[in-house]
């Protein structure tokens, strides 16, 4: 990466390392404990930007295969105190309710040949707005950074509450395409397909609403059925979206009653089972944030400023990328067993103290004799060991 000079560089490698290393809670006093450096010095290098962005993007290139998409989700992370730039009330749909707290905005890519996602960015969300909606927000997020990510794709993947004009209208202008699902009882109208009738008046564009119960067969196309299943694909308007979707309908059977999901995608050429793939792909995304905030401390900052918070959480969301990276993704696929960060976690950290007792005690880990020891010592407390 251009722009990174030689301290920062060995910074970012220290920084990254102990995030993975650390156990318990970590913040600039922790961080100078496990390490050479002052606390200060980790204050004052928080306060300076890195391109996490950039960095994220060009592992993903390196390790993720060719079949990713854009996913993107805000994630709650808690802060107490009122003097924090842009703490307030968000979501957090753990807890099912609005909490105190802070809220970043996470962009990360889906890897859905290895079933997994990697992190790109984490942009904190203002607790207030002047003129626009938390929709244009978030928009405007992806958008400004629209031609670094359209070298992941042009598919975004977000969830049932991203599902209206002010957020899908941006997104299809500037050219990315988004995928994701409608409520069930969605204002939805087929599109007609007959002969126009001649004589004055506007030629006619839509054939009635669409009735789930009851599909309009000229239209609904059967994609895949099972005893207790269908799916149908289909080109209609959408009245709220204000545009045509491509719609994917799945129903269920459960206990003799029939049920419905409804998903939609901005391309209308792609195949149902594409879309239900990428949709349901998204959420690989929330065990990202699952597992920064138990093992890499995403909700640990201490910090008021702006700049430290978008270091620190970025920081602990890149630390589980290269712990995946490292010791997941370079493992045959055959080969490999459930993604552990915790076992990630203890490995790092036997890593860690083993490295200093050999310093402070002088011993010498390269021989035959100590070889297996220090293998053994640095696997103590894995699950999988």
């Amino acid at each position: 990466m251009s722009g990174v000079n030689k301290w920062q560089y060995d910074f970012i490698q220290t920084v990254l390392h102990l995030f993975m290393s650390i156990k318990g809670r970590i913040n600039f006093l922790q961080l100078s404990r496990y390490s050479d450096f002052g606390e200060q010095h980790f204050r004052n290098q928080f306060e300076k930007e890195f391109d996490f962005l950039n960095f994220n993007i060009e592992l993903s290139l390196e390790h993720a295969s060719e079949d990713s998409i854009l996913a993107f989700d805000p994630s709650y992370v808690s802060k107490s105190g009122k003097r924090t730039p842009g703490v307030g009330y968000f979501w957090s749909g753990c807890a099912g309710r609005s909490k105190w707290g802070l809220e970043v905005g996470g962009i990360g890519v889906i890897d859905l040949s290895n079933h997994t996602s990697l992190h790109l960015e984490a942009i904190q969300t203002p607790s207030s707005f002047d003129s626009k909606s938390l929709l244009d927000h978030y928009a405007e997020v992806l958008i400004s950074r629209s031609e670094k990510l359209f070298r992941i794709s042009k598919y975004i993947a977000v969830d049932a509450y991203f599902s209206k004009e002010p957020f899908v209208g941006k997104m299809t202008q500037e050219g990315f395409h988004t995928i994701s699902r409608l409520r069930d009882d969605a204002n939805l109208r087929y599109l007609f397909k007959g002969e126009q009738s001649e004589g004055r008046g506007r030629p006619k564009q839509y054939d009635g609403k669409v009735d789930y119960k009851n599909l309009n067969q000229q239209h609904a196309m059967l994609i895949e059925k099972t005893d207790n299943s269908e799916t149908y694909q289909m080109i209609v308007n959408s009245v709220a979206l204000k545009r045509e979707i491509n719609l994917v309908i799945v129903r269920t059977k459960k206990r003799k009653y029939w049920s419905h999901k409804l998903y939609f995608s901005t391309d209308l050429n792609l195949p149902a089972m594409d879309v239900l793939r990428y949709y349901r792909g998204r959420f690989q995304i929330e065990f990202t944030y699952r597992d920064g905030k138990q093992h890499t401390a995403m909700d640990n900052c201490q910090a008021r400023s702006e700049n430290k918070i978008h270091f620190h959480i970025n920081t602990s969301l890149t630390a589980v990328n290269i712990a995946k990276v490292s010791h997941w993704l370079n493992t045959n696929k055959s080969e490999r067993t459930a993604f552990s960060m915790s076992d990630i976690k203890t490995l790092h950290h036997n890593q860690l103290l083993m490295d200093r007792f050999l310093i402070v005690f002088g011993i010498n880990p390269n021989t035959k004799k100590n070889k297996e020891k220090v293998r053994q010592l640095n696997n103590f407390g894995l699950i999988a060991a």
